[in-house]
């Protein structure tokens, strides 16, 4: 940015927390400059929907981002109920497409260091399960992290998706990463961070917020619900939904969660 750095505290995944001789604090993240593209842009496309807030992006260049510090404070009900309201004003905004990318951004995306390809496609199910099960199923095949019955049971879901997709949905503006880790609670309310952004279907951000649990979960979905009400049978719907984010986890750390994607493919196939 062209400001000398002061200080320099490493946060994760590339990350670092800089204070400028300006006396400015911001966040700046190394890696590779498709993924860091791909991000600016999420991030951009989810802030331009006026709803769930997200950093602003100060700076692309090559493979370094650099973006507006959130100050940290206390999940809170009352933050929880604005995130809920907010979270469905940003799926409202849209996307041209299943699948596709926020404007600018690459086809060629991340999810966390695995790798995402966003492709426009016309229907959500037969998206879901050609650009987000199959690949990573493929994946963790071939690492051998999932064989036999196991694979076998998430091909049954690929395959009866139509059947299991429940009513259908415009494409939504999607985080696409919606873990708690990627929820920052400031002072302000809650801000998201890390995205994956894509057009997709409502229902997967929901679903991964509750993959590994989120302070004040029930009152952000009960917000959401009360904002843009859920199609009926979406809660028997969230294994379908965690099973993308499921297979990406088994690729990226191995077996260790073929049983959790394995368990979630047969509670969707059971609500059918």
């Amino acid at each position: 940015m062209g400001v000398p750095v002061l200080e320099r505290v490493p946060l994760g995944g590339g990350a670092a927390r800089v204070g400028l001789a300006d006396g400015r604090t911001v966040v700046v993240k190394d890696g590779d400059g498709q993924a860091i593209a791909a991000e600016a842009a999420g991030l951009r496309w989810l802030g331009e929907a006026g709803g769930a807030p997200v950093p602003a992006v100060l700076e692309v260049t090559g493979g370094r981002l650099v973006t507006e510090l959130v100050e940290s404070g206390a999940p809170g009900a009352r933050a929880a109920e604005e995130l809920g309201r907010a979270l469905a004003r940003t799926h409202a905004a849209g996307a041209p497409a299943f699948g596709a990318a926020p404007p600018g951004g690459p086809a060629d995306a991340r999810i966390g260091a695995a790798p995402m390809r966003n492709e426009p496609a016309h229907g959500w199910p037969e998206w879901y399960a050609a650009d987000r099960l199959m690949p990573y199923l493929r994946t963790a095949r071939d690492a051998g992290s999932l064989t036999g019955d196991a694979a076998w049971i998430i091909e049954s879901v690929a395959d009866r998706l139509p059947a299991l997709a429940g009513r259908e949905e415009p494409p939504a503006r999607l985080h696409g990463d919606l873990w708690s880790g990627n929820v920052l609670w400031s002072a302000e309310g809650a801000v998201l961070i890390d995205p994956a952004a894509h057009g997709g279907h409502r229902e997967s951000d929901l679903a991964m917020l509750a993959l590994f649990g989120c302070p004040h979960l029930h009152t952000v979905l009960a917000a959401y619900d009360e904002a843009a009400p859920l199609a009926a049978g979406w809660r028997d719907r969230v294994p379908l939904h965690q099973l993308f984010p499921l297979l990406v986890h088994v690729v990226l750390f191995g077996a260790g969660y073929a049983a959790q994607a394995i368990s979630a493919a047969r509670a969707a196939l059971r609500a059918a």
